[in-house]
């Protein structure tokens, strides 16, 4: 698909020079394909003819699209092309909200690059040429591994941005610029949108290799306590040293994110399991206590979930994402509890009973498990350790899949027996679920229900 993008990006490109301008790829495509990483999102911008000049070159070539009007944004009908033309911002409003966007297709490439948020986004790359417009020093950073800003004060326009500079370092590994720290930290995050603040969490928890990057920057911009109270509440919160050699609740938080990151393949649902990564221990600031000189966080999994729906509430509206991190919280220690207490068969299938998802479940309880990792620890001893308690855990749930994919007894079956529904039926479909859950097949969970029934009956 990228090739024919690129292919109708240089038939435009030779169009737009007979008429006497050129065409740049902009912003990441030009940053990923120096750093030799995939991206299928192709941008060009014109530069140099009027604006109806390009809109007749695109109609000569296909179907023309309006993207954004407003922005001078356009396409072509079955490409995936941006096209643009250069054009400057002047922020209006408070937050990521309102921009006034002036259209100018012969502002020049450096003023048009200018108005990017980085240098690494805002070298151009000629279409015909493949010459690389770097004004800002854009590749030398990414040699350097450094996120840094193009311009203070278009840079400050946009609160966003600090949120941008640290998914960016995160998902490329690199540091924000002490300078960028410096403007970042000034920043009023407040008004920003939430679903934007999701946005850019969501690109560092699914992109990144070690999300935990993206946490560390905005703590070093002091940018935690708006949108991150919870988790800035966990710095220097102490742990018992016998079962985190690691360090405090922050530093096993960001170790536990950063090995979900790496099991988020095998989850059902990616970004939700690796927000219950960092939602999980959030009630240990409100339960940790000392007592005897040992330190502890009795019940941090059940006490915490109001602090979880609030963090999450706060950037999101989806129900059942939420409904599903409360449960990976709650549920978090309960897996590697039940093997090292030698627990029977009934605990396993009441824990997969009341895990929204087991399966991930089981890589949260890995994640927890191996986020430990303290100065002397040895990760790979570690690993193969836990190797005996995921094979166990991964034997019950296998047990309980079995259990759950036989017949079972439902409500029509009770009606079938002759029965109306009622409070007793209820009560009977829930008996039978128990016995379902004990392996118990089709025929007895029936009898059992029936008879309870009857018993009920009788007492009335």
């Amino acid at each position: 698909m990228n090739d024919r993008n690129m292919v109708m990006a240089r038939r435009v490109a030779e169009a737009v020079a007979l008429e006497g301008g050129c065409t740049y790829y902009v912003g990441g495509f030009v940053r990923d394909r120096l750093l030799g990483r995939e991206n299928k999102d192709i941008d060009i911008e014109v530069h140099g003819i009027p604006v109806q000049t390009l809109e007749k070159i695109l109609d000569s070539l296909g179907e023309r699209l309006t993207l954004g009007a407003s922005f001078g944004i356009m396409g072509l009908r079955h490409y995936e092309l941006d096209i643009a033309m250069p054009r400057l911002e002047t922020a209006t409003g408070l937050g990521h909200k309102d921009f006034a966007v002036f259209v100018d297709p012969f502002l020049g490439a450096e003023k048009a690059a200018r108005r990017r948020d980085f240098t690494m986004n805002a070298m151009m790359e000629d279409v015909l040429t493949g010459e690389v417009l770097d004004f800002f020093g854009g590749q030398e950073d990414m040699r350097r591994g450094r996120i840094r800003h193009v311009d203070d004060m278009r840079f400050v326009e946009d609160p966003l941005r600090a949120l941008r500079a640290c998914q960016f370092a995160a998902r490329f590994g690199f540091a924000v610029a002490e300078e960028t720290v410096r403007l970042s930290s000034g920043m009023d995050l407040a008004a920003l949108p939430g679903e934007r603040i999701m946005g850019e969490l969501e690109k560092a928890l699914l992109k990144a290799e070690k999300p935990s990057i993206f946490f560390e920057e905005l703590r070093k911009m002091r940018q935690l306590s708006v949108w991150f109270p919870e988790l800035e509440a966990l710095i220097g919160l102490k742990q018992n040293q016998a079962f985190h050699p690691e360090g405090d609740v922050w530093v096993h938080t960001m170790q536990v994110l950063d090995e979900a990151a790496a099991l988020r393949a095998e989850a059902k649902q990616p970004l939700w399991f690796v927000l219950s990564a960092l939602c999980h221990d959030m009630g240990k600031a409100v339960t940790t206590q000392e007592i005897g000189g040992v330190i502890h966080a009795y019940q941090h999994e059940k006490l915490g979930l109001p602090l979880v729906q609030a963090f999450l509430e706060r950037m999101t509206r989806e129900t059942k994402l939420t409904q599903y991190v409360l449960n990976m919280t709650e549920l978090h220690m309960r897996p590697n509890m039940l093997v090292d207490c030698g627990s029977g068969v009934k605990s396993y299938m009441r824990m997969y009973d009341s895990a929204l998802c087991p399966e991930d479940l089981l890589l949260l309880a890995k994640a927890d498990n191996l986020g430990r990792v303290g100065p002397e620890s040895n990760r790979d001893a570690m690993c193969a350790e836990y190797a005996q308690t995921e094979n166990r855990l991964r034997e019950m749930l296998a047990l309980y899949d079995e259990r759950m994919s036989s017949p079972f007894l439902m409500g029509r079956d009770l009606v079938d027996a002759g029965l109306a529904p009622g409070p007793l039926f209820t009560e009977a479909l829930a008996y039978a679920h128990k016995l379902r859950l004990a392996g118990k097949p089709k025929e007895e969970q029936l009898k059992y229900a029936l008879s309870l029934m009857q018993k009920q009956k009788d007492k009335t």
